[in-house]
């Protein structure tokens, strides 16, 4: 991990198209804009760390409906 101290304003570059600029600081928050292109996803780490509580059917009903009809087009 690349450990890095900035001061409002300034800036961290990644590649050639991403930039982390810090914002604001103070009172034990820092407070960081971030410059990415539209295909590079940008989420807080906490969205991506919950467990995933929906189940999601391996074949929908819809799908299993119209699998049924295409059989039944066929005979």
């Amino acid at each position: 991990m690349l450990v890095l101290t900035r001061k409002k304003s300034e800036m961290i570059r990644i590649g050639d198209n991403i930039v982390i600029k810090v914002i604001s600081t103070g009172n034990g928050k820092v407070k960081i804009g971030i410059e990415a292109p539209n295909d590079v996803r940008v989420v807080r780490a906490e969205l991506c760390e919950q467990p995933q509580t929906r189940v999601i059917p391996t074949q929908s009903l819809r799908d299993r409906v119209l699998a049924r009809r295409s059989v039944i087009a066929a005979k």
